[in-house]
């Protein structure tokens, strides 16, 4: 049965970047809604940004232009980083909107006539310089506990603790640098501690949907209970929605001067969104999907996938108003953590606060750090950690060396030896995958949000894949013609492997998904057809690189651009500081000039030989290495490991003429003891993907020497 969902994501704030931290969330809503799509599912997937509040107000200001231009320039850049990520929603969307307007305006309306809202006179501080009321974060002094200096209004980023604003020592306002002065101000509040919404709240956050999936996850529903505390105790307070002119948001209807605070309207985007959808469609029935009754009736899904420092206003003050409100509340809350560095918080000092815009920038494909999040990502609220040094090795040996390996082994035998036509698959070979299909491992993974174990069970089907190429060993077969038939069956079940794998990791690889597909020039992979195969005499399209490695190179120069890109400028004035550049550059430029010249006698000390490459296979256990045979004249061929395999299929080699190095020092290695080195090029700046090994020109032979 086909179910029906409409999928949202945390509204990232109109005031900054989007980051690597960001993406996390973004990423596991996004492989989630491709995998129920796969299944044949109805999914409506949308975001928004979040635009209302003083930040944007003030930001808007110090720039010079209006909120409206600020907040409809950073949508334009928060939905491309987003797209560049493969993040697909189905609607992008804005707070500032009319259908947002409407939604705020309709559920406070009835949330009033429900006895849920009252307004009351509080006291906080004034900047007396900008005429404003300010917010708990615009206000900073001494912290009343540890005495740290320059804290903000609601806790200290020293000691850790929590206070009120009128609690600090020594406030001024970080807007204008004022002392602030105490007044008076009449509020409107939501009343949360009202005893019907603290037994909804009870029950709904400990509850479960219509078809048994629990609400929140484990973590989050205990976290629950030290909220609401004990049955027939309430620890829960009314909730402040209103904030004082100036305000760049929603006025309240009835009450000149007060404007919803942003907390209220934020959520509600993604019903606005989803009625902008609707609108431009105009294929939507929207009231099945946020309707109470509606939704109750024809069994559609809310799911809201967002991360846990925003927990409390979505599984507390976001249901609570939609209850009272008439309006359906979330099937679901998937909750993730935050995402650490190299085991720490993001540091902009260490060049780890990374963005988004700077990682396409320095050309890091997507591709990887979608895979790597998802192979960190479990279904809890855990934090998913960033090790660079575990990306690197795990794309490289995962994607490139286990997936990607098996069509870059057995394509080119095709497309030269049978026209790109496959041969019937060996269907015993076939069987793990069947059985694992059928056994619905990674589909109960992907449903549950437990990326990490999908891709485990992926992967030992990667290593079923790579076993049979190495039993069967196609470059070996190719070598008789006596066995023509059996390489067109080897190669032809390995790329029906290799299919079958390119589907189950789609919603994690969406791009490389449709490279497969126009590789196998097939129709867009879908889930129940996994188990069918390609038919003896299906045409394939040649065989191009879908993936490169990732090398440490690039994430070194993606750190330094994040250093270079958050560093504070120096005080001095922008031309001392451009001729002080300069200048440095060219004396840089004169030392490296001077340090790279090697006399002839350096040069001589190196023997390059001409080589014929005997034989090449691949190395069981290495991730990166071909084991050659070289011809260079002597007695008998020299072994050498070389780092090629993401660059060369072993059976284009045999036969080619290239140069080494034929006096370096042997070295053993764990594979076996290498006798010189194979020379390569490749683009320094990581801008040209892959590997090119050197061929002399027609005429040479092995043995001779380069010089």
């Amino acid at each position: 049965m086909s179910r029906q969902i409409l999928v949202t994501n945390a509204l990232p704030y109109a005031n900054g970047d989007i980051h690597l931290g960001h993406l996390v969330g973004y990423i596991q809503a996004d492989i989630w809604v491709r995998y129920q799509r796969m299944q044949g599912h109805s999914v409506h997937y949308v975001c928004a940004d979040d635009t209302h509040g003083t930040p944007v107000m003030l930001r808007a200001e110090k720039e010079g232009v209006t909120p409206e231009q600020l907040i409809g320039r950073v949508h334009g850049e928060h939905l491309r980083d987003f797209t560049d990520f493969d993040v697909a929603f189905d609607n992008y969307h804005s707070t500032h909107s009319e259908e947002n307007r409407l939604f705020a305006e309709d559920i406070y309306g009835k949330l009033k006539t429900a006895g849920l809202i009252e307004t009351r006179a509080i006291e906080q501080f004034y900047d007396p310089v900008k005429a404003m009321f300010l917010p708990d974060r615009f206000i900073k002094g001494e912290c009343p506990k540890c005495g740290a200096l320059d804290q903000y209004g609601d806790n200290c980023e020293v000691c850790g603790a929590a206070y009120a604003p009128t609690d600090l020592k020594n406030p001024v306002s970080a807007v204008s640098g004022a002392k602030p002065e105490m007044r008076s101000s009449e509020h409107y509040f939501f009343k949360l501690s009202d005893p019907r919404a603290v037994d909804f709240l009870r029950d709904w956050t400990q509850g479960t949907a219509a078809d048994g999936t629990r609400r929140l996850q484990t973590e989050a529903s205990n976290k629950m209970k030290e909220w609401l505390g004990s049955p027939g105790e309430n620890k829960l307070s009314d909730w402040d929605i209103s904030r004082d002119a100036p305000y760049f948001g929603f006025e309240i209807p009835g009450a000149p001067g007060k404007y919803f605070y942003v907390w209220l309207d934020a959520p509600i985007g993604y019903f606005a969104s989803f009625k902008h959808l609707a609108d431009k469609t105009g294929r939507i029935d929207i009231e099945r999907f946020i309707d109470g009754a509606a939704a109750a009736k024809h069994g559609t899904e809310l799911v809201h996938f967002i991360g846990k420092d925003i927990l409390y206003f979505h599984a507390l003050f976001w249901p609570a108003m939609l209850q009272f409100a008439g309006y359906r509340t979330p099937t679901q809350l998937a909750v993730n953590g935050f995402l650490t560095v190299d085991g720490a918080k993001m540091s902009k000092s260490r060049g780890t606060f990374i963005t988004a815009r700077s990682y396409v920038e320095q050309k890091l494909n997507p591709a990887w750090l979608r895979y790597y999040f998802a192979a960190k990502s479990n279904g809890t609220m855990e934090d998913v950690d960033l090790n660079l040094d575990d990306m690197i090795a795990k794309v490289n040996a995962d994607l490139v060396g286990k997936f990607i390996n098996i069509a870059s082994r057995c394509a080119g035998f095709i497309t030269k030896r049978f026209e790109g036509k496959l041969a019937a698959p060996d269907l015993d070979a076939l069987a793990p995958y069947r059985t694992s299909l059928e056994g619905g491992e990674v589909a109960r993974a992907y449903e549950a949000r437990d990326y990490s174990r999908a891709l485990r069970e992926i992967m030992r089907l990667a290593d079923v894949a790579n076993q049979y190429v190495n039993d069967h060993k196609p470059w070996e077969l190719a070598k008789d013609a006596a066995n023509t038939e059996r390489l067109h069956t080897v190669c032809s079940t390995a790329l029906n492997q290799f299919r079958v794998l390119a589907g189950l990791l789609k919603p994690i690889l969406p791009a490389v998904a449709a490279q497969v597909e126009a590789f196998l020039d097939i129709a867009p992979l879908r889930w129940t057809q996994l188990t069918d195969t390609l038919p003896a005499g299906h045409a394939i399209a040649p065989y191009s690189h879908m993936l490169t490695r990732v090398e440490r190179k690039q994430i070194d120069a993606l750190i330094e651009a994040n250093k270079a890109s958050l560093a504070p400028a120096p005080a001095a004035d922008s031309h001392s500081r451009q001729r002080h550049a300069e200048s440095q550059q060219k004396d840089a430029q004169a030392a490296t000039t001077a340090e790279s010249h090697i006399g002839i006698d350096d040069f001589t000390k190196v023997d390059l030989r001409i080589a014929r490459i005997v034989s090449a296979e691949h190395v069981e256990g290495a991730d990166k290495l071909l084991r050659l045979q070289l011809d260079i004249g002597e007695e008998k061929p020299r072994q050498v490991f070389a780092g090629i395999k993401s660059a060369y299929d072993p059976a284009t080699l045999v036969g080619r003429l290239t140069v080494m190095v034929a006096n370096l020092a042997p070295r053993k290695m764990k594979f076996g003891m290498s006798e010189g080195m194979v020379l390569a090029a490749s683009d320094e700046s990581g801008s040209t993907p892959g590997l090119f090994i050197l061929s002399p020109d027609a005429g040479a032979t092995p043995g001779m020497r380069v010089k």
